[in-house]
């Protein structure tokens, strides 16, 4: 599977959720105050200020060389870049996601132990200094091996740097677990990509078109019917129409 396929399955198995044909709708009355969204629960836009918020310029070009190998522009959509997946990964590096409000990071902890329990490693570290300190070491190891910034490697240098740090077979330093590191890259830009555009990624709905998912639509009631047909239906997102 290579990587647009990946972002393909994805969206086909929201897709199939959003018209599941079985699916009926019923009004609902007398539903108590108490149960009504709180702010958590709401979306929370993109913050724009006309710049970037905690990525620096040199962690801007590190990052995007990386999210740009990963998600390559070609005959079916756009790069990462220029999807907007910076400015997505930067404003939730900004607010709660980046501060890890929602992890628990108080130790002690045991890297064995949490892998065999959880099936997967656990951090102290917020993601806001897992990014800091993976691009940091990025930077280093593309001076100690190459050269050059890592933002200045060929797109061959780079997909081999990173088929080996998804092996784990790339020494980034103690603090890091490159396996880990790339994972969370990989994620976080996909995210970016299918996320809705009012978090800044997907921009233009470009991944939203390409996979053929219909977006934020209110109601699905006249497509229920309408079972393995190809809908063409034009993507909404959740960003108010003017």
């Amino acid at each position: 599977m290579n990587r647009r396929e990946a972002l393909f399955s994805l969206g086909t198995i929201a897709a199939s959720l959003a018209v599941a044909p079985s699916l009926s709708a019923a009004e609902l009355k007398g539903v108590p105050h108490e149960t009504q969204l709180s702010d958590d629960h709401l979306p929370k836009p993109a913050i724009r200020t006309g710049g970037f918020l905690v990525l620096s310029a040199v962690e801007r070009e590190t990052l995007g060389a990386v999210y740009d190998r990963l998600l390559p522009a070609d005959e079916y959509g756009p790069s990462a870049t220029q999807a907007g997946c910076l400015e997505f990964i930067d404003s939730q590096l900004a607010g709660d996601y980046g501060s890890g409000k929602a992890l628990y990071l108080d130790g002690p902890i045991s890297p064995a132990n949490e892998l065999k329990l959880m099936g997967t490693p656990q951090f102290l570290a917020t993601p806001l200094v897992r990014y800091r300190v993976g691009l940091e070491a990025l930077l280093t190891y593309a001076k100690r091996h190459f050269s050059k910034p890592f933002a200045e490697l060929s797109p061959a240098q780079i997909d081999e740097f990173l088929t080996k740090l998804e092996a784990g077979d790339v020494d980034l330093g103690a603090e890091i677990d490159s396996k880990a590191f790339f994972e969370l890259l990989l994620q976080n830009v996909r995210e970016g990509y299918l996320s809705d555009p009012i978090y800044g990624g997907n921009r233009n709905m470009a991944g939203w078109k390409m996979i053929g998912f219909p977006g934020a639509r209110y109601d699905y009631r006249p497509y229920i019917d309408r079972r393995g047909e190809n809908l063409s239906l034009i993507p909404v997102s959740l960003i108010p129409a003017d």
